[in-house]
């Protein structure tokens, strides 16, 4: 992910997501290597590891990828080389501590952006509901230029949170927590935007999406819902 501060006391992503990470290595808790990827927050709910595509011998781009288990399920069950970039050293450390000698993935503690930067082009990208703790507008360039033509961009970001409260028309961050059991809620930020805002956003950065559909919980009394967008970089656009 990359650190962006909002200016009004609401604490950076970075962090958000170290405090995040200490608490779960505090706890010990990491989450089991999965069968496929879930877009939501549900197990099964919604299209799985197939929304990216044949993967297998190329470079794929995890953005935020926590304690790494779905960038090890990328490399082991699909045979992709995974850099995992993630900003919180305490969510890197999770994962280098777990899976650190795991071949096929390369864990890195770095903002995304200043990463893109430097890396070579990537041949796919993905974020498991991590898009919606960055400023698209910040994002987005770097992406662009940081995947080859025609690569595929992937990535779920939440729609609707737990107290019901639908995307934005705007791009602009709200506040939110993240809440562990047992634990005080973290205060947090996040872009949560409607369908239309997240397509205008990438056709204007040199992006065509493919596929647009929002993720329900299955239980009929939770409203939390979560986008899942994919998309390609344009061929002909601006970058590498």
């Amino acid at each position: 992910m990359t650190d962006l501060t909002s200016g009004s006391g609401v604490p950076s992503t970075r962090e958000t997501w170290t405090r995040y990470g200490q608490i779960q290595l505090d706890r010990g808790y990491m989450p089991p290597v999965p069968e496929r990827l879930d877009w939501g927050f549900w197990a099964g709910v919604g299209p799985g590891t197939e929304v990216l595509g044949p993967v297998r011998g190329k470079r794929v781009l995890d953005i935020g990828s926590g304690p790494g288990h779905h960038a090890v399920h990328l490399a082991r069950d699909h045979g992709a080389r995974v850099d995992a970039v993630e900003l919180s050293p305490t969510q890197h450390r999770r994962a280098i501590t777990h899976f650190g000698a795991e071949p096929g993935v390369r864990f890195i503690n770095a903002d995304v952006v200043e990463h893109l930067r430097a890396a070579d082009p990537y041949d796919a990208a993905y974020g498991l509901r991590t898009f919606g703790c960055i400023d698209p507008r910040h994002l987005l360039p770097s992406l662009r230029d940081g995947l080859r033509p025609g690569a595929p961009l992937v990535f779920s970001a939440l729609h609707t949170d737990a107290e019901g409260q639908g995307p934005s028309s705007v791009v602009v961050p709200r506040q939110g927590t993240i809440r562990i059991k047992g634990q005080e809620p973290i205060p947090s930020q996040g872009w949560a935007l409607a369908s239309q805002l997240w397509e205008e956003l990438l056709v204007g950065h040199g992006f065509r999406v493919e596929e647009s559909q929002v993720l329900h919980a299955p239980e009929p009394d939770n409203p939390v819902a979560v986008h899942l967008i994919r998309a390609r970089r344009a061929p002909g656009t601006v970058g590498r």
